[in-house]
């Protein structure tokens, strides 16, 4: 949903000038995945411990997960290949928070963060496999359904939670339903356009 809305800003101020300073070959799209996803990963394994690393390094990931694809595009270096490997190391670094906020307290947290797996693993699914059976319709490799949640609302739910522990429960609670909204969204756009054709 704020994709639509944020992304020419974002890609403006902070996405281009970083392409822009990415003329050496060793700089690969693919490499560039690659840090993002290991900036996840080391920000869940922070959250624990160190809230506000924990979430720059996140911002980072975040970063570098628009870069890649960019940098794909701005390189002509687009392929299936990276195309796979940013949408599985997307899922890495979910399920790296999901594992940092559960650590912060594992007994009292363990229900929510089950519940917040289980809905984003219903919308994810639901999401490419639409995109299995719809034309290509923007700029990614596939087509991109957009939902009432995506990745900059589940980074701000994301940051929510990290700065501010003692909100969790709440925050996970809207985090999740909002998600499944996401989830319907997905398969009522899928079956409305099949009673069109």
């Amino acid at each position: 949903m704020l994709e639509a809305i944020i992304r020419p800003y974002f890609q403006k101020v902070c996405v281009d000038p970083v392409v822009a300073c990415c003329h050496s070959s060793f700089i690969t799209p693919n490499r560039v995945t690659l840090l993002g996803v290991l900036f996840g990963m080391a920000a869940g394994a922070f959250i624990a411990s160190h809230s506000v690393l924990a979430l720059a390094l996140l911002l980072l990931s975040g970063l570098c997960d628009s870069v890649d694809g960019a940098l794909a595009r701005a390189k002509g270096m687009s392929s299936e290949l990276g195309s796979v490997f940013d949408i599985v190391g997307d899922r890495v670094v979910e399920a790296a928070v999901m594992l940092g906020l559960f650590a912060y307290a594992p007994l009292e947290r363990g229900w929510w963060v089950l519940v917040m797996l289980s809905t984003m693993f219903l919308c994810v699914t639901a999401f490419l496999v639409v995109s299995l059976f719809l034309e290509k319709s923007s700029d990614k490799s596939f087509f991109y359904s957009p939902g009432f949640i995506e990745r900059p609302e589940a980074f701000g739910f994301f940051a929510v939670m990290i700065l501010f522990p003692a909100a969790f429960f709440i925050v996970a609670a809207i985090f999740s339903a909002l998600v499944l909204i996401t989830c319907a969204q997905h398969m009522c756009g899928f079956f409305l356009h099949n009673k069109r054709v």
